[in-house]
């Protein structure tokens, strides 16, 4: 789970200049194994840096170093490649992914048939890190607020237009047109080479399957079993995307109504309906007078995010609780370690990725259609925030995800996922056509394999990564038990 700002970006120039998707070639003995960092942990887990172009166009003008890390195989004869991950964000730091999915379940076949390797991507953690100077209350600010009214997006563009600011004239600012999506492919196939490995296969979760969907569109003859989990669509991290965490919260939404009404001692109701009409009466609530700290909007994103799985709707059951009758609240969800590199990184890879609205008067339009569309959160997902004033040109356009290479991609998807919801992992399929099969589970929650119990889904892709065997067709895997 991350917690993200709410993004919202200007039309951006697009300089013209296309980049070749095609990596400098590295020799197999560039990667010197040895011990991880202190915090990196992992039984086994071993650790290097590669360097690679800062800006592809000069791929002998400055270098960055990205982290890597591997859990190799224990079983030489069985081994039959690499296994690239990525755990989602963007600013998802990845260099102990390895160990945290043979934690969570990643089957023994599947850790004997690949060296697991995981990676910071660039701006994130270890490679290269990038900040805008974000202050704690920026930090803790988050996403925009619930906008009720024209003037509540207005009083956004402030806040918003200062921490672009700040990352434009940050100490890292020179890598603002270089921490992008397509860059951290070319850095894939980097650590593909340096491996010395002819071709890599790849699972990637949430954010990590556009950067899996546009590493194979780049580079379609490197890939060799490509699993997406939890997709975003087509367009990656783009104005429609982050309008659809609305769309997510409204489908995950009913699994909990249904949790919650069916345990009384919560007092939020005793029916979905109830629960449901306790949610906007907390949210009204919150957003006239704060309890505990939290206000409106703080409620309504910390719902959103307590229903990333199953597992945490006890715990949601109980915030709302507390904030109902004014006590204190439960434990919160483990902060993200280094948030405001988290969420730097996160800017600079969205703002840089695509083309959004360049006007506040379009922000407007957009929260009126979300607001009424799907009110629990749509008032907060379609306003203006930081990117609205990015500082910088695209050195490239968008990626565009197609059909062309060869059938190779696996793509795995919770029917109600909040996150990365059904309706945009069905525009992914549609745009890779016969490249990929889609398996969706009929569950809740944001991420499927290993960490869901969908045993349907998660056998599939174990077959596919062992075996090379996908369904012959999409497959639609019925309901098990979570609990």
């Amino acid at each position: 789970m991350n917690r993200t700002l709410s993004l919202a970006l200007a039309a951006l120039t697009v300089a013209a200049t296309a980049i070749p998707g095609v990596s400098v070639a590295a020799t197999p003995d560039t990667v010197r194994w040895g011990p991880c960092p202190e915090g990196v942990a992992g039984p086994r887990l071993q650790c290097s840096t590669l360097e690679v172009p800062l800006d592809y166009r000069d791929p002998d003008g400055r270098q960055i170093e990205i982290a890597i890390s591997r859990l190799a195989s224990e079983k030489p004869a069985q081994r039959r490649g690499v296994l690239l991950t990525n755990p989602g964000g963007p600013g998802g730091a990845g260099l102990d992914y390895p160990a945290v999915l043979a934690a969570s379940g990643l089957p023994r076949e599947v850790l004997d048939a690949y060296d697991v390797i995981g990676f910071d991507p660039r701006g994130v953690g270890r490679s290269a890190p990038v900040t805008c100077d974000l202050t704690p209350e920026q930090q803790a600010r988050g996403y925009a607020r619930y906008a009720y009214t024209d003037a509540d997006v207005v009083e956004e563009v402030g806040p918003a237009r200062a921490v672009a600011e700040q990352c434009a004239t940050s100490s890292t600012a020179g890598m603002l047109p270089h921490t992008t999506t397509p860059n951290t492919a070319r850095d894939m196939d980097r650590i593909r080479a340096a491996l010395g490995e002819p071709k890599l296969s790849y699972l990637g979760h949430s954010y990590g399957t556009y950067l899996g969907a546009v590493y194979t569109t780049m580079f379609p003859g490197r890939g060799d079993r490509i699993v997406l989990d939890s997709n975003l669509g087509p367009g990656g991290y783009d104005v429609t995307a982050m309008r659809t965490f609305a769309r997510g919260l409204e489908d995950r939404f009913p699994d909990f109504a249904a949790y919650a009404a069916a345990r009384p001692e919560y007092g939020l109701g005793t029916t979905p309906q109830q629960v449901t009409a306790e949610f906007f009466d907390l949210a009204k609530r919150l957003d006239e007078k704060p309890v505990q700290g939290m206000d409106g909007t703080a409620f309504r994103w910390a719902t959103f995010q307590y229903l990333y799985s199953d597992l945490t709707m006890r715990l949601l059951a109980a915030t709302w609780q507390a904030l109902d009758n004014d006590r204190p609240l439960p434990p919160p969800l483990p902060a993200t370690e280094n948030l405001e590199n988290s969420l730097a990184s996160r800017l600079y890879v969205v703002c840089g990725d695509s083309r959004w609205p360049g006007t506040v008067r379009e922000y407007q339009k957009n929260v009126r259609t979300d607001r009424v569309r799907y009110p629990m959160l749509g008032g907060s997902s379609a306003s203006v925030s930081p990117c609205a004033f990015w500082p910088t040109e695209r050195v490239e356009a968008p990626v565009r995800i197609g059909d062309r290479g060869p059938s190779n991609v696996l793509m795995v998807q919770n029917e109600r996922d909040p996150g990365t919801p059904l309706a945009g992992a069905q525009e992914l399929r549609r745009a890779f056509g016969k490249r990929a099969t889609m398996v969706t589970a009929d569950q809740g929650g944001h991420g499927v394999y290993p960490f869901g119990a969908n045993t349907c889904a998660n056998d599939a892709v174990t077959a596919f990564l062992t075996a090379g065997q996908r369904p012959s067709k999409d497959l639609a895997c019925a309901a098990e038990p979570s609990e």
